[in-house]
């Protein structure tokens, strides 16, 4: 039987990266979405007064808190954190968010592949990297490091993106355990976290 106490300090930590249709999908996943045990990372390729409005929406839509990251804050679960527009966002000891104006990478800044990167096996921690709709190549890498540490991976897949240019090059990288549909992204995160 599993130990009590290891069981309360396990952590499910899920990072999104998303950028030109993401929204649209971020918003079926969110729909209704229930209060789960799990830190959840949203890195979407939009400015900072964009990613507001997006946090005002989800926190309309679905039982989890939702906010934008600030630089130093401890993660918390049951909470959705939105990465601020043109700051890189990375987890320091998958527990605190450092923010940092760093040079693009892969010609975007907040880059999904720094925030996936930042990820580290520690404990009992179970790892989630998402790529959905999206222009560019952002997130191979991430995936690859995600799927490396033991994480799960997923994408969206190609027939129910606006742009499928990113999960295509997740899913080439070979790393990607799985390609669903926004409901079915949903539906895997919440039985990998468990409900709050």
């Amino acid at each position: 039987m599993e130990n009590p106490e290891t069981a309360s300090q396990r952590r499910t930590i899920v990072v999104i990266g998303s950028s030109t249709g993401g929204p649209r999908t971020l918003e079926t996943i969110f729909s209704r979405f229930p209060l789960i045990d799990a830190t959840i990372i949203i890195v979407q390729h939009m400015p900072h007064h964009i990613n507001s409005a997006l946090c005002r929406h989800l926190a309309e839509i679905s039982r989890m808190n939702v906010k934008v990251g600030e630089d130093g804050e401890t993660v918390e679960h049951g909470t959705i954190y939105v990465a601020p527009g043109d700051l890189h966002l990375e987890l320091l000891e998958n527990r605190t968010i450092h923010l940092f104006n760093d040079e693009k990478v892969r010609f975007v800044r907040p880059s999904i592949d720094v925030a996936m990167r930042s990820l580290q096996q520690i404990g009992n921690d179970r790892l989630v990297g998402v790529i959905l709709s999206g222009m560019g190549s952002d997130g191979v890498e991430g995936i690859r490091h995600v799927k490396a540490i033991g994480g799960t991976t997923l994408a969206q897949t190609l027939r129910t993106c606006a742009i499928h240019a990113m999960p295509r090059a997740a899913f080439e990288t070979g790393k990607v355990d799985e390609m669903l549909p926004p409901e079915g992204i949903r539906e895997r995160i919440i039985k990998i976290a468990g409900i709050l």
